[in-house]
């Protein structure tokens, strides 16, 4: 599957909040993100992704180990996504380790969830800020078959709109590397 996907800079955070909240209910939850590579940096040279993602929710805590293969779309970045869930966390980045992966960042992301229906398609739209970085995102995704990536993407852009983020908001920067900009500052 692919994760269709967009990403924005918010300008008016309070604006989006409420018409999220307009569509679904939000669900707050913390992201502790681990990233990882090969020691030679192969994954990242291929515009591949290896995570450990433990989420602190309101009601539970969850650990999902994912693989981003190189984006299929590079507008967006859309990329294909297989993830898991894992039971235990410390035996994830065990066994990652074990392979020969090395942690290349680790950091958290403060997120605001809502999982609502639009234009046919199951969506995830994400209402997010990264601590070490400046600014408020918003991410809205769908996981759709290769062939209707373009599709996916325009009913996206659809629903950003309706959000009121325009298409000059729209942005490519990936978390990563402005955590990375941020601690080398």
């Amino acid at each position: 599957m692919i994760e269709a996907e967009l990403k924005a800079r918010v300008h008016t955070p309070e604006e989006v909040l409420r018409r999220l909240d307009g569509r679904a209910e939000g669900v707050p939850e913390v992201y502790q993100d681990t990233y990882y590579d090969a020691p030679d940096g192969n994954l990242e040279a291929r515009g591949a992704e290896l995570r450990i993602r433990t989420v602190h929710g309101p009601t539970d805590t969850r650990t999902v180990l994912t693989y981003k293969g190189a984006a299929v779309d590079e507008a967006s970045g859309s990329k294909p996504e297989a993830e898991t869930r894992v039971e235990n966390a410390d035996a994830a980045h065990a066994i990652v380790r074990g392979l020969g992966y090395v942690p290349t960042i680790a950091f958290e992301k403060r997120c605001r969830n809502y999982t609502f229906k639009a234009r046919g398609r199951e969506m995830l739209a994400t209402l997010v800020r990264v601590p070490e970085v400046d600014g408020t995102f918003l991410e809205v995704e769908t996981l759709v078959a290769d062939a209707q990536v373009h599709e996916a993407l325009s009913d996206i852009r659809v629903v950003l709109a309706e959000l009121g983020i325009e298409e000059k908001d729209l942005t490519r920067e990936l978390y990563t590397d402005a955590v990375r900009a941020r601690r080398q500052s």
